[in-house]
C-alpha cells in the first residue's frame, strides 16, 4: 500500500510565495495619485484631504490609516478598497507628522504621506526684567516657523554688538535666547528680538532694568548679632527678676 506524505512548506516560503504573487498582480496602493510615499506642502488652517486606493485586487481589501503611530479610527464604509480622510484644521503640530494608509491584510502594502505645514513666526508684544546688577539676565524668544526663520538682536533700535566675555546667544529651530553675564547699569535698555522668515516677520521687546546691588550682610555678623540681642534680653530679664525679688 502506497504511503502519503505530508509536505510541510515552510514560513518563509509562503512569505515568498505571497510577495510573488502580490508582484506578479501588481497589488498596492496610491495616495492621492502616488503610488510612493511623498511629502505634501501645505499652509495653516485649510482642510487637507487624503484618499487612499486599491490597485490590482480581485478581492474586497480593508485598509488601515495611521497618523504617526497611532491608529485613526475609519467609519463603516471607508475601509473597502477606498479611504478617505480629513485633516482640518492644519496646524503647527502635523508638521513633519506621516499619514499612511496601509493593507490590512498585508501591512508592507503602504503609502506614507509626510506633511510640510509651512507658517510663519508668531512673535511680538514686549515684557520687563528686573535683574540685581551683578547677576545674569536671559531673554528668551520664541522663533518656531516653518521654514526656518533667523533671527537677529538689537539694543535700542542698533544692532547689538555682541562680546565673547558677557554675552551668549543660544539659537535652535525653535528659539532663540540672549544671556547676559553679570549685568551692568550700562545695560541697561531695550533689547529686541527679530525673527525674519520667508513668510513674514515677527518682534519682541524686552526692557531689561537693572536695580542696584543689595547689600550682603556676613552671616557670621548676622548669628552673631543675633546672639548678642537675645543674651541681652536675657540679661535684662534676670536683672528686673533680682531686683522685684529684692523688692519684696
Amino acid at each position: 500500500m502506497a504511503q502519503r506524505r505530508s509536505l510541510a512548506v515552510p514560513f518563509g516560503a509562503v512569505l515568498a510565495i505571497s510577495f510573488l504573487a502580490r508582484v506578479a498582480t501588481g497589488l498596492g496602493l496610491s495616495v492621492n495619485n502616488h503610488a510612493a510615499d511623498f511629502t505634501l506642502s501645505t499652509g495653516l488652517g485649510p482642510a487637507i484631504s487624503l484618499s487612499c486606493l486599491v490597485h490590482n485586487s480581485s478581492q474586497a481589501e480593508e485598509l488601515l490609516w495611521y497618523r504617526g503611530d497611532g491608529q485613526v479610527g475609519l467609519k463603516e464604509g471607508n475601509k473597502v478598497n477606498i479611504s478617505n480622510i480629513c485633516i482640518s484644521p492644519v496646524n503647527e503640530s502635523d508638521n513633519g507628522v506621516a499619514f499612511t494608509c496601509k493593507l490590512a491584510r498585508d501591512k508592507s502594502v503602504q503609502v506614507s504621506v509626510i506633511l510640510d505645514v509651512q507658517f510663519p513666526p508668531r512673535l511680538s508684544g514686549e515684557e520687563t526684567l528686573h535683574v540685581e546688577e551683578g547677576k545674569d539676565a536671559t531673554l528668551t524668544c520664541n522663533s518656531k516657523s516653518n521654514p526656518q526663520a533667523q533671527s537677529t538682536w538689537y539694543k535700542n533700535n542698533n544692532n547689538l554688538t555682541l562680546q565673547q566675555s558677557r554675552h551668549e546667544l543660544y539659537q535652535t529651530s525653535e528659539v532663540s535666547q540672549l544671556s547676559i553675564r553679570k549685568v551692568q547699569k550700562s545695560d541697561n535698555g531695550t533689547y529686541t528680538c527679530v525673527v525674519q522668515s520667508l513668510l513674514g516677520n515677527g518682534t519682541r521687546d524686552f526692557h531689561l532694568v537693572v536695580e542696584d546691588k543689595k547689600p550682603v550682610f556676613p552671616k557670621e555678623a548676622v548669628i552673631a548679632a543675633v546672639v548678642v540681642v537675645t543674651l541681652t534680653i536675657l540679661f535684662g530679664i534676670v536683672a528686673r527678676k533680682d531686683k522685684f525679688l529684692k523688692g519684696w
